[in-house]
């Protein structure tokens, strides 16, 4: 394998709007961003991704983007996002972008002119249907956000196509002229000096050519979207011809948001010359997740996530980088998921940590992740900025739940527990604003907040730092980037170990899932590189005990 400079590299995904406001209008800002990269440098991380920052409405935060070229005013300028990349490289750090280009707004002016002249250049830029004779819609498909994936053109007596939101009308990539302008943009960003892009929902992109409906799986007599994916073929003639035409010429870094690929088909996503540099691995995130919705979700238990971080380690295997995540926006806090919330504590937030930051691939850290912040008590539907959480409740209140068990349901999986304002301090707003916030503080700030983490020697932030030292290490780096992962005693319950190798270097990470003690026998003698407890691990010779929701990393 070709050694790209992103290989040995930390990842940390910033979510603007709550990260840090810098002007006191309730809104993270990227001056905001800029003021706090020496705390970033000094947490070890090299590659920032932001959500997106672009010109937008905010019917879906961002994700509907009505001007590529531009910079939402909530954000701030152009000028302080050309500063943001100049001060990053001064630190030897990267700045990403979120690449959205499944959907745009239908504030964006290539969909306003589609609207005024749907037969014209731009109603070829979208996918516009009539209804069917009958009057019924082009297709059963829900969207992911609920309800039918069609809605009326305005102005018009035809429909037009969006997977997510309504205001989020899918462009097609069939049409050489759209992909030519998503180059055209996405070379234009490089050309101003970023690292590379998180690309968004990208599998969606490619549609069956025929569209048809697919059995109901709700009362509402409509299926989910993503049976339309499964028929969808050769999405690679565009992620080929993008990779080529973009990443390629500027050595940048992608990492594709993929959820369905076909084993055969990762050399080509993530291999040699694939279409990205990485692809996120998702199969823990949705462990237990139900067609009927987040209310009949399941939790994942210990040995359920390291079944599927192992299943995922086995379908890539060196083939190439997985970027790893317990959390991300989109996702409710990896602590409170992972976790029994009666077991929550620092020792369990530092295991869980080393399980997934020493996997082979790419360690992504979320922000607030390296606090230890938590999903937050949302005490009424009237808290939810999430669509989805929206959508997800009245989903349960049909299933026929009551309001009160539908929010608590809700409430565990919404995308507003990753949303929450960062917890900088203990005190007003917890450090985020001098306004008011634009999404409630999860109030246990006065806890968990960086100014604390900080000052204390043991907290969650600096073990983040040993481990991100640790993976960077010349002694164990070329181990714990490029060195193969086997599983070690994957049976044995409530534990989860592997051994990474390479050049006969052998190191085993272990962790005890369990609130009792455990002994193991480990392949070898070993040397303690790493623990999360201040009690060193029991080792004598080849028998290893460990402690209640102990992690350690073994030299063997």
């Amino acid at each position: 394998m070709d050694k790209k400079w992103w290989h040995d590299k930390i990842a940390y995904q910033i979510y603007p709007k709550s990260f840090y406001d810098s002007n006191g209008d309730g809104i993270g800002d990227v001056r905001g961003i800029i003021q706090k990269l020496d705390y970033l440098k000094d947490l070890g991380v090299d590659i920032l991704w932001l959500s997106p920052i672009y010109k937008s409405p905010f019917a879906d935060e961002g994700y509907d983007i009505a001007d590529y070229y531009d910079i939402d005013p909530r954000f701030g300028t152009m000028a302080d996002v050309e500063e943001l990349i100049a001060e990053a490289k001064k630190r030897d750090m990267y700045i990403l972008m979120d690449l959205v280009v499944n959907h745009c707004s239908d504030e964006h002016e290539w969909f306003k002119k589609a609207c005024a002249d749907p037969e014209g250049k731009y109603g070829k830029f979208f996918y516009l249907r009539d209804r069917n004779p009958d009057g019924t819609l082009p297709t059963n498909w829900r969207s992911y956000f609920g309800g039918p994936c069609w809605e009326e053109l305005p102005g018009t007596d035809k429909l037009y196509l969006h997977v997510f939101h309504k205001k989020q009308p899918d462009l097609n990539w069939e049409n050489p002229e759209v992909r030519s302008e998503v180059y055209k943009n996405i070379n234009w960003w490089l050309e101003k000096g970023l690292g590379g892009f998180r690309v968004d929902a990208i599998i969606n992109i490619k549609k069956p050519e025929t569209f048809a409906d697919y059995p109901a799986d709700r009362e509402d007599g409509l299926s989910n979207v993503r049976h339309m994916l499964e028929d969808a073929r050769g999405i690679g003639k565009f992620l080929g011809e993008m990779q080529k035409e973009t990443f390629s010429r500027y050595d940048a870094f992608s990492v594709g948001e993929v959820f369905n690929e076909r084993k055969e088909e990762i050399p080509n996503y993530i291999g040699e010359n694939g279409y990205f540099s990485s692809m996120f691995d998702f199969a823990e995130t949705v462990c237990g997740a139900s067609e009927k919705g987040w209310y009949d979700n399941k939790p994942c238990l210990p040995d359920d996530y390291k079944r599927c971080v192992f299943e995922a380690q086995k379908r890539v295997g060196t083939m190439g980088f997985l970027s790893n995540i317990i959390e991300n926006h989109d996702e409710p806090r990896g602590v409170s998921r992972y976790i029994p919330a009666e077991d929550l504590c620092p020792a369990t937030k530092k295991l869980l940590a080393t399980m997934y930051f020493l996997l082979r691939g790419i360690p992504f850290i979320f922000q607030g992740q390296e606090l230890g912040m938590e999903n937050r008590n949302f005490p009424s539907t009237a808290e939810f900025d999430d669509v989805s959480s929206i959508d997800e409740y009245q989903v349960a209140l049909a299933a026929g739940l009551s309001g009160e068990e539908a929010l608590r349901a809700v409430s565990a999986y919404s995308r507003d527990n990753a949303r929450t304002p960062v917890q900088w301090t203990a005190g007003k707003n917890a450090g985020f604003t001098e306004g008011t916030p634009w999404l409630n503080l999860n109030e246990n700030y006065v806890r968990i907040n960086a100014e604390d983490n900080l000052a204390d020697p043991d907290s969650l932030y600096h073990y983040y730092q040993k481990l991100i030292k640790l993976r960077k290490d010349p002694a164990y780096k070329d181990t714990l980037v490029y060195g193969t992962l086997t599983p070690y005693l994957p049976e044995e319950k409530n534990l989860m170990a592997y051994i990474r190798e390479e050049g006969g270097q052998r190191i085993l990470v272990a962790g005890n899932f369990d609130r009792n003690p455990k002994t193991v026998t480990i392949p070898s003698e070993g040397r303690l590189l790493l623990n999360n407890l201040e009690e060193a691990p029991e080792m004598c010779g080849e028998t290893l005990r460990l402690a209640g929701y102990q992690a350690v990393v073994l030299e063997l």
